[in-house]
């Protein structure tokens, strides 16, 4: 309602009031009058006090009809402009709370309440309530006949009712005895013939509130309302849509520019359509913007024939090529091509993974060089030991300490180079019966060898056996090449050592020069069990027995196997439990 309009009837209520006042005082004097007369013998004409009372009654219904149609006029200027308000804002809080405002104002209700159906349930669930004060009820103050709005839910059809506790179609329900619910109105929510709501609105205390010109006007509200929340809904919906888009959008983006191959996307006409940093760092592309250029353009050793045959028969490709990228030099590159497709399946371009492997075929190369020289299994587990950078992990192991030749067993006088010369042939018998049983050499020590089992280059679950095996092949082998060179028979000059317990493995060393080796006190224990050996003899220890002893027996008597005795090693407090193995037929026997 403008100002001017609301000055015209206030204006025009004055009037209305001033002549009341005037036709109440006029009356007031002809009573007078007609008194005075009747003292006379005379009277007032006929009449004249009841037509001043018809034209006052007149004047009343005038105005109460006026204020009639003042308030409806207000109610549908009202209805107005909260039908362009709700429609002209796609807030959806804002729309429930605006709605609800005027459903209050439109029916003078106490309370009012707006239910939408959830669309994955079907249930109808409270979205804002609002009472005549335009404050937000809580949850607990949700006091309402379920009874009426699960009906008019169903129904798609109002209700009105003036006095719901004396109204036959409620009056025996719960929520309608327990609230002492007087006058309640509900209307449905409809949208091209479906019910996606309920706007219930009540007042506990006066009864006969509301009628069928509340009832007509709200529902009238409510079909506007409709769509208006409808639109506020659906706008709800696209943001989180957007919002989820974008997010995802946004994922993919940093998965795309932190993915370690480089990736490069073109279209049918085989136009860049995407490139991430990877690509071009691995290409040598400079910073410039390529979207949209041709592939072959850019990078001319893809062939436009090769995208298209991909794009065409819709299979994968894969090309591994060595070429030179300027400020980098020769390099090796594996290069996979894919149709990519769109959501329906249809291919629209192709998709290429560009892998730099130049660092792999240069290790690869070098670990062919060094299977020349290896193990096959211990070469393929090289690459493992590498993955532990500078440092270990625990593991069980079995440790093989054997001393070739002394020093002072060397014939006197025989010349250092000699001597250099004799021990190697002894070494290179026990490395190759370590080596036989997929054993690791981790050190040369002048005459000693240091071998390991079951480490992360040569796992293997019967470890003990395998160096228990390499310690006979040496015997075997020490006793022939003595004969060999002509020693004496019974002459015996080594000395071995063996132990199985955990130790930690790894690398040491710095980033450019590193050594795989193994530390702990099981290494030392192996190598306090070689210095307690006697030539010809093998310490072992109960623990690498009780993994072999199954074999052991097996062997008969190709083995001689020395009672089980308590030895004082340096370095430990307590005894440690070892037999004494020799080899039964050897150089003497021989």
């Amino acid at each position: 309602m403008t100002d001017a309009t609301s000055q015209v009837r206030t204006h025009e209520t004055d009037h209305i009031a001033r002549l009341i006042k005037a036709l109440n005082a006029l009356e007031a004097q002809f009573r007078e009058q007609r008194a005075r007369l009747q003292k006379q013998g005379m009277s007032l004409p006929p009449g004249t006090l009841a037509g001043l009372q018809r034209i006052r009654s007149e004047l009343e219904t005038l105005a109460q009809h006026f204020a009639t149609v003042s308030t409806e006029l207000q109610r549908l200027r009202e209805l107005g402009r909260t039908t362009e308000v709700i429609n002209s804002t796609l807030d959806l809080d804002g729309v429930l709370n605006e709605v609800m405002d005027t459903v209050i104002f439109l029916t003078r209700a106490e309370r009012g309440y707006l239910m939408l159906r959830n669309p994955d349930t079907g249930d109808m669930e409270f979205r804002v309530a609002r009472n005549i004060e335009h404050r937000s009820l809580s949850e607990n103050e949700s006091i309402i006949s379920n009874t009426i709005v699960e009906e008019v839910a169903r129904t798609g059809q109002p209700v009105l009712t003036t006095n719901a506790g004396q109204d036959p179609r409620f009056q025996m329900r719960v929520s309608v005895v327990s609230y002492a619910l007087r006058s309640i109105l509900c209307v449905p929510l409809i949208l091209k013939g479906s019910v996606t709501g309920v706007i219930y609105t009540d007042n506990r205390i006066k009864q006969g509130l509301f009628g069928e010109k509340e009832k007509e006007l709200l529902q009238t509200f409510a079909n506007q309302a409709a769509v208006a929340i409808e639109n506020a809904r659906l706008y709800e919906r696209l943001q989180a849509s957007l919002a989820e888009i974008t997010a995802m959008k946004d994922l993919l983006a940093n998965v795309f520019a932190s993915i370690a191959s480089g990736v490069i996307t073109t279209d049918a006409e085989h136009r860049i359509t995407a490139v991430n940093d990877t690509a071009r760092r691995i290409l040598g592309l400079d910073d410039g913007d390529v979207i949209g250029q041709r592939l072959s353009d850019v990078w001319p050793l893809v062939h436009d024939d090769t995208l298209a045959a991909v794009r065409e028969d819709g299979i994968d490709e894969t090309v591994e090529l060595e070429t030179d990228i300027e400020g980098r030099g020769a390099v090796n590159l594996s290069l996979h091509f894919s149709p990519l497709r769109n959501t329906e399946g249809q291919i629209e371009g192709v998709a290429l993974v560009v892998d730099d492997v130049t660092e792999s075929r240069r290790r690869e190369a070098q670990l062919n060089v060094v299977r020349r020289y290896l193990p096959p299994a211990v070469v393929d587990n090289i690459q493992n030991i590498d993955r532990l950078g500078l440092g270990g992990e625990r593991r069980m192991i079995t440790i093989l300490f054997v001393d070739v030749r002394r020093f002072s067993a060397f014939p006197p006088g025989m010349p250092p180079q000699e001597v250099m010369a004799l021990l190697n042939r002894h070494l290179t018998i026990a490395a190759d019966a370590i080596t036989q049983q997929a054993g690791v050499i981790d050190k040369y020590m002048a005459n000693e060898i240091m071998g390991l089992f079951n480490t992360q280059l040569n796992p293997a679950e019967d470890h003990a056996w395998h160096a228990v095996l390499a310690a006979m092949t040496m015997m075997d082998e020490f006793a022939q090449f003595y004969r060999a060179l002509g020693e004496p028979p019974g002459a015996l000059y080594y000395r071995m050592g063996i132990h199985t317990g955990e130790a930690t493995l790894g690398n040491v060393g710095g980033e450019e020069r590193r050594e795989f080796t193994a530390l702990g006190d099981a290494v030392n224990l192996a190598h306090r069990l070689l210095e307690n050996a006697e030539p010809g003899q093998l310490v072992l220890s109960a623990d690498s027995l009780r993994h072999c002893q199954p074999a052991l027996e097996a062997l008969g008597d190709k083995l001689t196997i020395a009672a089980r005795e308590q030895l004082q090693v340096k370095g430990r407090r307590e005894a440690v439990d070892v037999c004494r193995v020799v080899r039964a037929s050897g150089y003497a026997e021989g």
